[in-house]
Parts: C-alpha cells; structure tokens; sequence
C-alpha cells in the first residue's frame, strides 16, 4: 500500500472535506482517499498527530471493496457502508468504483453517519482510472 500525494484531484479533495464538514462539523478528526494499491489523506484536524499508520488502516479498509461483491444480492440490499466504533472516536468507509474514503471523527450519530456516507457515495460515483 502506497502514500501518494496526487492521488486525488484538488477538486474531489475539496468537494470530499466539504461534505464531511458538512455532515459532521467540527468532530471530523481526518479524511483519506484511496484506492485498492494507494491512498491520500486529504484532511487532518490541526489538533492531531500525522503519526497514525494510515498504510495498515488502508489495507484493511479496502476490504470494503470486497464487501461489495459478497453481499451483492443479500436479502439485505446491496452493500452501503461501515461504520466503526473506536475506544476515542469512530471511522466511516464508503467504497465505490474501485476507490473509497474513510472518514474519522470524534463522535458520531446514525444521522450523521448516514448524511456522511450519502454524500460520499454521490461523490465516488464516477469510476476512476488508476495506473500502477
């Protein structure tokens, strides 16, 4: 799993950090764009260390890539997204189109988390092209 910093272009960055403000105010912690091989982190609350190991969040996180194959077709629905409770606050993936975004913040409601996860999936609705 790969950091690279142009990942993302500045206008998905910015209507990513948009929405995530949007939804969850000032308890977003931090956003990170990725990809099955790569990821960005677009957003860091300035409160915050950059010393987390984003690489082994990523590579877990991309299982939400699986996840929606699998459940393809459940009597559930199809796959939307995962919320996870942490012992100082929670994370939000979306997965689409082979990229995804996994949003961190301090707490969170179902409201909000759905809000979050909504507006994310309007904005990875576009596939993207990715090379090695």
């Amino acid at each position: 799993m790969d950091a690279d910093p142009d990942l993302v272009s500045s206008d998905l960055s910015e209507s990513i950090r948009a929405a995530c403000r949007t939804a969850v105010g000032d308890s977003l912690r931090s956003i990170t764009y990725f990809t099955p091989t790569r990821f960005q982190q677009i957003y860091l609350r300035s409160d915050l260390e950059s010393d987390a190991d984003l690489a082994g969040f990523v590579e877990h996180e991309t299982d939400g890539f699986r996840a929606a194959r699998a459940y393809r077709g459940s009597e559930l629905g199809n796959y939307e997204y995962t919320v996870r409770a942490f012992e100082n606050g929670y994370m939000t993936r979306v997965t689409r189109n082979q990229h995804g975004v996994f949003v961190t913040t301090d707490s969170i409601t179902e409201r909000h988390s759905e809000e979050v996860a909504s507006a994310l999936s309007e904005l990875l609705a576009e596939p993207i092209s990715e090379t090695a």
